[in-house]
């Protein structure tokens, strides 16, 4: 099973949150995921390789659910940061596995701490051409920042579909078609949420990468080993013919599939020397409680004082992405924020929400539950389907809808008798963001609704 946990990174000004998940037991593997991405996209590889080892994989700072960097960081400031969880962990020394410029941020910390890794495996590595480079400075990175009425959510969805088509994604000829395109919505769907967790840090943390020098470590140099390998259709296929001479315990290698990629990396991997390690360290105030019962079975994200005898559930179709510092437990109730979704379909019966409940009552041995003001209207008008389509246009409709709950109540009765006074500072582009974000990710706040007035 795969966990997810928060720890607080001890920094030069206070602490800097990071989020990770873990899965398996044994030697420790640090799993560094590519931008714009976060460690959601290692859980399938992570459940194949628990047998083998304790898979560790942080999002990286300002992706996912960890805090961002200060400043303009470099390169040398996401290696550095990987050190400082690995002290925060607990972990002396990891074998590590990148994927594009997580494996850029892995060899970067290699260089400067050897000593803290046994072994490397990297997915694709790249070696840009002077062209190249000047050409992504041009338009690769642009600044991404929520507008009034959604017209970055329009931009997003393009720019990620057509990442898939042409690399670069806006450089739209045929010379730079790839041969993996597709139009799968859920697939871009996945991508996209992680762009709106990150907002504008993927700025930082994709662009320190682009800068990074390539400079492949001297032939004498005193480093672990490393195994590079690209599969057919990865546009760094290619790159495996400019690393130039390497280490005599570095190799590379060019396979036909993801799935040779990944036994490959295995394959290199199990043999290291890695020492194992029994636990790892977390903070006290946020985290995730696996929860089972006979519809349920996942992890629920809480957030407070766990120590609270008041267990605080979170209002239909909202999460606690921000909250004060009340000395209460805050919970997010399955298929709300970071929590995870029912096995089926939700009940929209009172009993199977309460059975989730009681297990986290017993969990946390508290005593009394506040329960949220509900939202008035309908149900089924309040919160429709958000389902991903072809063109994008349910984050519009979220976005809308966002909008709309700040003039109206209900927001879908927009007329005088149901107008509300408006609160200038919850129509700012970045707390809409938040908003949407919410609605985005409660996939059963209908059934949620329901339940609560049959209560």
């Amino acid at each position: 099973m795969i966990t997810r946990h928060f720890i607080d990174v001890p920094t030069d000004s206070g602490f800097r949150r990071v989020h990770y998940r873990q899965a398996g037991s044994g030697p420790p593997l640090l799993m560094v995921h590519q931008s714009p991405r976060s460690s959601k996209e290692y859980e399938e590889l992570m459940q194949k390789w628990a047998k083998h080892f304790t898979c560790i994989a942080p999002d990286t700072p300002g992706f996912g659910q960890s805090a961002p960097l200060k400043g303009i960081p470099e390169i040398d400031a996401f290696a550095d940061a990987l050190i400082e969880l690995l002290d925060a962990l607990g972990i002396a020394k990891c074998a590590g596995y990148g994927f594009h410029s997580g494996g850029i941020i892995l060899v970067t910390a290699v260089k400067r701490n050897p000593e803290r890794f046994t072994t490397l495996a990297i997915g694709g590595y790249a070696i840009w051409s002077q062209d190249e480079m000047e050409l992504f400075d041009q338009k690769y990175l642009p600044e991404f920042h929520p507008s009034s009425y959604g017209e970055h959510l329009t931009w997003l969805w393009n720019r990620i579909l057509e990442q898939t088509w042409f690399f670069p994604w806006f450089a739209t000829e045929d010379k730079f078609r790839l041969t993996v395109a597709h139009d799968d919505p859920d697939r871009v769907d996945a991508v996209i949420r992680e762009m709106l967790d990150a907002g504008n840090a993927y700025q930082a943390g994709y662009g320190a990468v682009l800068r990074a020098p390539r400079d492949i470590p001297d032939i004498d140099a005193d480093i672990p080993p490393c195994l590079i390998s690209a599969y057919d259709g990865d546009p760094l296929q290619d790159h495996i013919d400019r690393l130039g001479e390497l280490p005599p315990t570095w190799s590379a290698q060019k396979v036909a599939s993801p799935a040779e990629h990944q036994q490959v990396s295995l394959d290199h991997l199990v043999v290291a020397n890695t020492p194992d390690i029994e636990s790892l360290n977390e903070t006290k105030n946020a985290g995730f409680i696996h929860v089972k019962t006979d519809e349920f079975d996942g992890l629920l994200h809480w957030k407070g004082d766990r120590g609270s005898d008041i267990l605080r559930l979170n209002v239909p179709g909202k999460a606690w992405a921000n909250i004060a510092d009340d000395n209460i437990l805050h919970i997010e109730l399955p298929g709300h924020g970071l929590s995870d979704n029912w096995r089926h379909e939700p009940p929209t019966n009172w009993s199977g929400w309460q059975a989730v409940i009681d297990n986290c009552i017993m969990q946390f041995e508290t005593k009394d539950i506040q329960f949220p003001e509900m939202p008035i209207g309908d149900p089924g008008k309040l919160y429709p389907d958000l389902i991903p389509d072809r063109f994008g246009h349910y984050l519009q409709t979220a976005w809308q809808i966002a909008r709309a709950q700040q003039m109206f109540e209900p927001w879908y009765m927009a007329d005088k008798d149901h107008e509300i006074a408006i609160d200038q500072v919850h129509l700012e582009p970045t707390v809409l963001a938040t908003k949407h974000r919410d609605l985005l990710n409660a996939r059963c706040a209908r059934q949620y609704h329901q339940a609560l007035q049959s209560r």
